[in-house]
């Protein structure tokens, strides 16, 4: 039997905590020092949305710009994007404006719900919530800060834009393009054009 799930992509550089991010909220799980994702990692979560239950596939990518040739398949029928800077490092902040132009190259979707997350706020920051907050409202985004390793707001950043997501006019979870299909029974992803993620299919 097929159930539907709900793509977000999780994007921003490398060493901003997106991967510690997802772990935390999947897993409840934070490792200092977490190692740079390889390539792509999904996971699955469920996500309550005014009593009904949304199956969440969550894409977390390199950072690196030697994995930005993985773009184009990535970025292919996502509902949602968060985009992570590091509260503590500016320039990761201003890096957003080229994962905004790649968000807008490579996904076709004009109705993508988008939140910018400002991570590490735990530590000694260098960028100013404010400065957060005018990024996201100039892209017409959410905005949040969080801290995996405290865990504070995590929850908050994936129900708010799970939230966001299934409350436009423009999203259907039985016949939107826009939605990807999971096996349950094989494991596997009946979405041709989505990229190999064993990960993404263990929930």
């Amino acid at each position: 039997m097929a159930s539907k799930a709900i793509k977000i992509l999780i994007i921003g550089e490398s060493q901003v905590g997106k991967s510690s991010l997802l772990c935390r909220f999947v897993d409840n799980y934070y490792e200092d020092n977490k190692k740079s994702t390889v390539a792509i990692d999904c996971k699955c979560a469920e996500i309550c949305v005014d009593g009904t239950e949304y199956k969440v596939a969550l894409w977390d990518t390199a950072g690196a710009e030697q994995y930005r040739t993985l773009s184009p398949n990535f970025y292919r029928n996502a509902h949602g994007a968060i985009l992570v800077y590091d509260s503590t490092r500016r320039e990761t902040l201003v890096k957003l404006k080229q994962w905004f132009e790649d968000l807008e190259t490579f996904c076709h979707n004009p109705n993508i719900a988008i939140m910018v997350v400002g991570s590490k706020i735990d530590e000694k920051r260098v960028v100013d919530s404010e400065e957060g907050r005018k990024v996201a409202r100039d892209h017409g985004a959410l905005f949040i800060e969080t801290s995996a390793k405290c865990d504070l707001f995590v929850k908050d950043a994936f129900n708010q834009i799970v939230k966001k997501i299934v409350s436009s006019e423009h999203f259907d979870n039985r016949t939107s393009p826009n939605v990807v299909t999971l096996d349950k029974k094989k494991g596997s992803d009946s979405s041709p054009s989505a990229p190999a993620s064993p990960s993404c299919f263990s929930c």
